[in-house]
């Protein structure tokens, strides 16, 4: 297919990057792009860094390549509904736009504080949109005589070390034993946790928050053990809930884990069949991974976004058998507390950890993960020079620890890792 019509259901990253690839792969028909926000694609990872310090303005983060784009933008009008039938995606404001083919990248949502009267208080925020970063960025100009974050993965460290660089008190709790315990496991994730002590930061592991209490504004928040904290500003980072809610009645296979597709990003329908003209790719994309022995997973990564929307474009123009499965391996990288950590792979399900490059005491290291016997994921942190050479080993499944007996490595020593227990099918 090089002609017709083709609609982008989410114009962010993985929605222009998969326009971008249909444009250079050939497509020279009508195409459109439809997004939720009034912003043309905007590039995610500044907002919780350089966005809240004031290095970069919120409106400086649009990503490169949208102006030569040729497509028809249709921004701040969400999509509503989808008419499988009828070819047409239904929009909120009660337009109809028809297709021929459509790609579903409408991403995620942060997850918002579960008790709404209390998400409300003047000065509680989460972070996810510009207009988030935005919010957030004028609340820390105002000097907040204490923030509290909620959650200790990657957006609520990166967010709590932008804070403790602009010199703020900064309190960050979170039920798990340590800050990217889900991502990363105790073991590294306790290397973090001494990072964001020795910057300051106040970190209640173990805990929870029970309620946030104020009049109009957020004054403090109560714990579990009857404890309070203090605080004017709150950021509720509890991690994402995929926008597939629009999609409801549509008889496709959506749910708040994401839009299930198969390896050539077709979304599938409500009995695992795949719809020949409707395709997925990003965030909200949920697709069988070879690396998980073929379990569905959706990744929140920039690099899939990219990857996984040109995957997508290509099986949209050339058909699936085209592309074969989509088998990318994860990738994804965070800066925070002066520590660069870059990860491949999949850490899920992991049952081993070794320190095979570095020294957590030097403050650089790699950290290989393995199941069963077999690599699955590395982590660098401050050494990503180590990293590329460990993508071969996770896509094989090469015995684990790979790359042993250098002459500047430590010798390895296999630890639990600390993650939590893997998800059942």
């Amino acid at each position: 297919m090089r002609d017709g019509t083709i609609v982008v259901a989410g114009a962010s990253l993985a929605g222009l990057r998969g326009a971008e690839a249909l444009r250079t792969n050939g497509f020279s028909g009508r195409l459109i792009l439809v997004g939720d926000e009034p912003h043309r694609p905007y590039d995610r990872p500044p907002l919780s860094k350089h966005v809240l310090t004031g290095e970069i303005p919120p409106g400086a983060t649009t990503l490169p390549g949208v102006g030569t784009l040729r497509a028809e933008w249709r921004l701040g009008t969400p999509a509503a509904g989808l008419d499988r039938a009828g070819r047409a995606l239904l929009l909120a404001d009660g337009g109809r736009v028809p297709f021929d083919r459509l790609l579903i990248a409408t991403g995620a949502r942060a997850r918002a504080w579960p008790a709404p009267e209390e998400a409300r208080l003047s000065g509680v925020h989460t972070l996810r949109s510009r207009d988030d970063a935005a919010a957030l960025a004028a609340g820390l100009a105002a000097r907040p005589r204490r923030v509290l974050i909620l959650g200790a993965g990657f957006i609520g460290c990166e967010v709590a070390s932008s804070i403790r660089s602009l010199g703020l008190p900064v309190t960050v709790v979170d039920p798990a034993p340590a800050p990217l315990a889900q991502a990363l496991g105790r073991v590294i994730g306790g290397f973090v946790a001494g990072r964001m002590v020795a910057a300051g930061v106040d970190l209640r592991l173990g805990m929870r928050v029970t309620r946030l209490e104020g009049d109009r504004a957020v004054r403090r928040a109560r714990l579990e053990d009857g404890g309070t904290v203090e605080a004017d500003l709150v950021v509720v980072a509890l991690g994402a809930v995929r926008n597939t809610g629009w999609l409801a009645g549509a008889g496709l296979d959506a749910d708040e884990g994401g839009l299930s597709c198969d390896g050539a990003c077709r979304a599938l329908d409500g009995e695992g069949h795949p719809v020949p003209d409707i395709f997925a790719a990003g965030d909200v994309a949920r697709f069988p991974h070879p690396l998980l022995g073929n379990r569905p997973v959706a990744l929140e990564h920039w690099g899939n976004a990219v990857a996984q929307a040109a995957h997508a474009a290509r099986a949209m123009l050339d058909g699936p058998d085209s592309v074969g499965p989509y088998a990318e391996v994860p990738a994804f990288w965070s800066n925070q507390f002066g520590l660069t950590i870059k990860s491949l792979g999949l850490t899920e399900g992991a049952d081993a950890v070794a320190i095979v490059q570095g020294s957590p005491r030097a403050g650089r290291f790699l950290a290989a993960y393995g199941r069963a016997g077999r690599t699955v994921a590395a982590v660098s942190v401050n050494a990503g020079r180590w990293l590329p050479a460990y993508e071969g080993p996770i896509r094989d499944g090469a015995p684990f620890p790979p790359i042993t007996g250098g002459a500047d490595q430590p010798r390895p020593e296999s630890v639990p890792p600390g993650l939590p227990a893997p998800k059942v099918a």
